[in-house]
């Protein structure tokens, strides 16, 4: 697929992968998600105590929580 998972991470140096968290950093302080999966480059992530999942670009204002613990 020419914008999945591997795609993301070979292009922006990101350690994304289906299932990784990862931490939003929102205007409103920083929020808990799950990566869901991706659509046009996007990461789908669906934030703690969200039933849906919304496109984030792969480094904008996310922290990679698992690269952070090793």
């Amino acid at each position: 697929m020419a914008n999945g998972m591997e795609w993301i991470r070979k292009s922006y140096g990101v350690p994304a992968k289906r299932g990784g968290r990862v931490r939003y950093l929102s205007a409103g302080g920083p929020v808990l998600g799950t990566i869901r999966g991706t659509r046009h480059g996007r990461l789908l992530v669906q934030l703690d105590g969200d039933k849906t999942s919304l496109p984030f670009h792969p480094t904008w204002n996310l922290e990679y929580l698992e690269a952070a613990n090793g």
